[in-house]
């Protein structure tokens, strides 16, 4: 099993691991065949143990949605992901260092992809498209919306949560936009140069979308990739008429 890693500062940003799917359950080992010879191919220690862990994650996702991550006990996301308590501090250090490690695990491969827009050469609109496409579907339309909803929840409780989803997730996603903003203006795809100094913005629809979710959503369900589509109509061709 991997050991526990030091302590470390909560602001320091890491690369972004590739995104455990924390919505879906892993899957069993493989059954003997049916002449009774074993697969060759079984999971060593390496996957077990990242198995394990990412089973914990799935878990710990699961428990913080349903009781918000003031009142999640690691009692019962061991419970959840069937291990001892102590099997989770075999890889977290504590409550605080398992819910930043769902932070970058949901949402870091997103801001890498965001992180790359700008060296391709297809125009913004294209870019943004494909960008908030990821976000509709591998963020919005799983359970890993729920991470959003936490942060904006508990981050005014837990400031040390709140600063390291700044640092890792808002900062370098701001840091990218203003770069490919500032690119479409050069090329006059963007005809507001304010969108550079401000690209909230452009991302704002998205946060829109996650508390809708859920405080509206049963009473208007919204259409997030129709709105996601209008938002870059709006902001890419201002002055068309329907």
């Amino acid at each position: 099993m991997a050991p526990r890693s030091p302590k470390r500062s909560p602001s320091a940003p890491r690369p972004a691991p590739a995104m455990p799917d924390v919505s879906a359950v892993a899957q069993p080992a493989p059954a003997p065949a049916a002449s009774g010879i074993e697969p060759t191919s079984r999971p060593g220690r390496a996957e077990k143990s990242a198995m394990r862990r990412d089973g914990i994650l799935r878990a710990a996702l699961d428990e913080f949605s349903e009781r918000g991550f003031a009142s999640a006990r690691l009692d019962d996301v061991a419970k959840r992901a069937g291990v001892a308590k102590g099997t989770i501090y075999l890889y977290f250090e504590d409550k605080e260092t398992l819910f930043e490690e769902l932070i970058r695990a949901t949402l870091g491969p997103l801001i890498a992809e965001l992180k790359t827009l700008p060296t391709h050469d297809v125009t913004a609109r294209a870019a943004l498209e494909r960008l908030l496409g990821a976000f509709a579907k591998e963020i919005y339309g799983t359970s890993r919306r729920h991470v959003l909803r936490l942060v904006m929840n508990e981050g005014p409780r837990f400031p040390r949560l709140a600063e390291f989803h700044y640092r890792n997730v808002v900062e370098p996603a701001m840091a990218a936009m203003k770069l490919l903003l500032a690119r479409a203006v050069e090329r006059g795809e963007l005809r507001h140069p304010a969108l550079v100094s401000f690209p909230q913005l452009v991302i704002a629809p998205g946060l829109l979308s996650v508390i809708w979710g859920s405080l509206f959503d049963r009473f208007a369900p919204l259409d997030v990739d129709a709105m996601l589509r209008a938002h870059l109509d709006i902001l890419f061709d201002p002055g068309a008429r329907p």
